[in-house]
């Protein structure tokens, strides 16, 4: 299986069976993320190089505009799509097969984690994994440790407070908090 035979399945959200072959790419894939990442992650290196290794993570180009904070963390880094002015603090998780989509302006915080992929219930089909793309909206800003759950999209504008965990799609402009995460206000209310 190719890098686009795989992304094409992902990108689908059908059921990745366990064993399979689309299985063993998430495998093969882990490998070349932990080798790309202990370069970003282990050594200084200047904002032109954070990115340049990050588009080798992504096998995509990177804008001249993306700021990331290492350490990163991922373990695909082939389904992660990031627009213009976008900011990346420290310690980000991104588990990135279902795919993330991050529009421009987006910022967000340490220890921020997107999951894209979720288990089947059935508990003889656990090792099965069900992908699910998270979409954030342009201008969104997501605080430090936020968790955000496979399939949510975050509308343009928006805030997820610190520490929230996010199950259901935001609103555009709306902020958000706590777990699970709430509606505490539209952005400019008060």
């Amino acid at each position: 299986m190719d890098l686009n035979d795989f992304l094409d399945y992902v990108n689908s959200g059908k059921e990745v069976e366990s064993p399979s072959e689309v299985q063993e790419m998430f495998d093969e894939l882990l490998l070349e993320a932990t080798r790309i990442k202990s370069k970003l992650n282990c050594e200084y290196h200047t904002e032109d190089e954070i990115r340049e290794i990050f588009a080798d993570l992504t096998s995509q180009p990177v804008n001249e505009t993306l700021r990331l904070i290492p350490p990163f963390h991922t373990d695909c880094g082939k389904n992660i799509h990031i627009g213009e002015n976008v900011f990346i603090n420290a310690n980000c998780t991104m588990q990135d097969q279902g795919g993330i989509y991050i529009a421009d302006n987006v910022l967000i915080g340490h220890n921020a984690c997107l999951l894209t992929l979720n288990h089947n219930e059935n508990p003889e089909k656990r090792g099965n994994l069900l992908p699910s793309p998270i979409r954030i909206g342009k201008g969104a800003w997501l605080g430090s440790n936020v968790t955000i759950l496979p399939g949510v999209s975050i509308g343009d504008g928006a805030i997820i407070a610190a520490g929230a965990v996010v199950t259901k799609d935001v609103e555009e402009n709306t902020i958000v908090a706590g777990i699970p995460a709430k509606v505490v206000r539209k952005v400019g209310e008060r």
